[in-house]
């Protein structure tokens, strides 16, 4: 199931024209129940198996606190990427640039629904761009939308490791499109892809150990780190693993982010990701909802939008050690756009530099099925209870063997006493009737 929260701007002519903050109304969440799954499965001879991922989401209204067809205004994201990316170009390009947008009405806000937000609209700048871009600088996409293509099956194709040959490689990517690695960082550590999709993980997990997600729309790993023990549901226990504080951190606080950053300074605020270079240049910042875990400077830049809050901002994946599978899951990434001011065009001239918060969704699972979670639980806590039970068994057997032991031995003294007891009344009768044999005798012989 995945959450969607969209901010809709209120004051979008006031900004425009007089600079006032911008006023934002966070709306939804707009539910979509998800499924996934793993098509044209193919097993290679190396231990890996290939597949493509299908996604299906379906609104789901009930359970919306609003309907896709809500209209929204929020930035222009194909205008608004394409004057940042003119900053630094020559100035007739930048002034051509405004006449043309001048020509097709373009404006820096759009008026759309939510479903065209999320799914696709036509926009005229990326028509235009089909139709004068040369072939290979064209975009995947004839409509612009936030998950736009993402409701059907995909082109990537992922290569993971079964595990048969090694467990401790078990559901960790090996090749993404038949790559190793990315080629957008400036590390071979940071264009790794060795994590997995954060369904499954290796066994045997420990408070030590560090989990990799790898999601192609965040362009690298995430590293997540132990935070606590936890229960879930039927009494499964879990242990909680989460991003740390500083993996969104800027460069002067987390020096490890500087691969990230390969065109140098100036980098991402710290809070803040920048995945421009493989979103086709579009000026894309993540970060966690509300701007958790971010300088809160961009937070107050805007209006509407409340202080984040860790349990319902807080991106975290509850995982069962022994067999590491995801129990609980909450993704939750924040969609933002750094907007820059081109004086040449006159449409942003008085658009500040600014972190333009566009939307927030919390994917994720609430729990496995009762099932499952029943199985796992017979599966990881069985052995020790069955442990526990035959020692009580045993010790049971053991105390009943002996009592069993002491009553033999009982009831075998009480019958050799008994028999005991039969010889000496035998004899006492055998010496009676001979004292009787002989006091008769006796007599016979006095009568003579």
């Amino acid at each position: 199931m995945i959450r969607i929260f969209v901010y809709n701007v209120t004051n979008a002519d006031e900004f425009l024209n007089n600079g006032t903050k911008p006023i934002l109304d966070e709306l939804g969440p707009y539910v979509y129940i998800e499924t996934w799954e793993k098509v044209d499965i193919v097993e290679n001879s190396n231990g890996t198996i290939s597949y493509n991922q299908k996604r299906v989401y379906i609104f789901n209204e009930e359970m919306s606190q609003g309907l896709e067809d809500d209209v929204v205004i929020v930035p222009n994201i194909p205008m608004l990427s394409a004057t940042s990316q003119s900053k630094h170009a020559a100035r007739f390009l930048r002034l051509a640039m405004a006449s043309i947008m001048d020509i097709l009405k373009i404006k820096p806000f759009v008026e759309v629904s939510v479903g065209q937000l999320l799914w696709g609209y036509e926009d005229p700048l990326l028509k235009l761009a089909k139709d004068v871009v040369p072939k290979e600088q064209k975009l995947p996409y004839d409509e612009f939308g936030l998950m736009y293509g993402k409701n059907s099956t995909s082109k990537d194709r992922v290569t993971v490791w079964t595990g048969v040959d090694d467990i401790t490689q078990y559901g960790i990517i090996d090749k993404y499109n038949g790559r190793s690695h990315q080629t957008h960082w400036s590390t071979e550590q940071c264009n790794r892809l060795n994590g997995t999709d954060g369904s499954i993980f290796p066994p045997h997990i420990t408070k030590n150990t560090t989990l990799f997600v790898y999601e192609k729309d965040l362009c690298r790993l995430l590293p997540l780190k132990f935070e606590k023990e936890v229960t879930v549901k039927n009494g499964v226990q879990g242990f909680r693993f989460t991003p740390s504080p500083d993996v969104f951190a800027s460069v002067e606080k987390n020096i490890d982010n500087l691969c990230y950053c390969p065109a140098g300074p100036p980098c991402a605020p710290n809070g803040l990701f920048n995945v421009s270079l493989c979103q086709y240049d579009s000026p894309i910042l993540l970060s966690f909802p509300h701007f958790y875990l971010a300088d809160q400077s961009l937070r107050t830049a805007v209006e509407g939008i409340s202080p984040p809050e860790k349990e319902k901002h807080q991106l975290f994946i509850d995982v069962q050690p022994e067999m590491g599978t995801a129990l609980r899951a909450r993704a939750r990434i924040q969609i933002n756009l750094a907007v820059s001011q081109v004086v040449d065009i006159k449409q942003v001239a008085n658009f500040p530099d600014i972190v333009f918060p566009i939307l927030w969704f919390e994917e994720g699972v609430d729990s496995l099925p009762d099932e499952i979670l029943d199985l796992m639980k017979l599966a990881t806590t069985v052995p020790p209870k069955a442990k526990y039970v035959l020692t009580i068994a045993l010790f049971s057997l053991g105390g009943c063997l002996f009592l069993i032991a002491v009553i033999c031995l009982v009831r075998k003294s009480h019958r050799q006493s008994t028999l005991h007891l039969e010889g000496s009344n035998y004899l006492a009768s055998a010496a009676v009737d001979q004292a009787k044999k002989k006091a008769k005798m006796e007599s016979g012989s006095h009568q003579h």
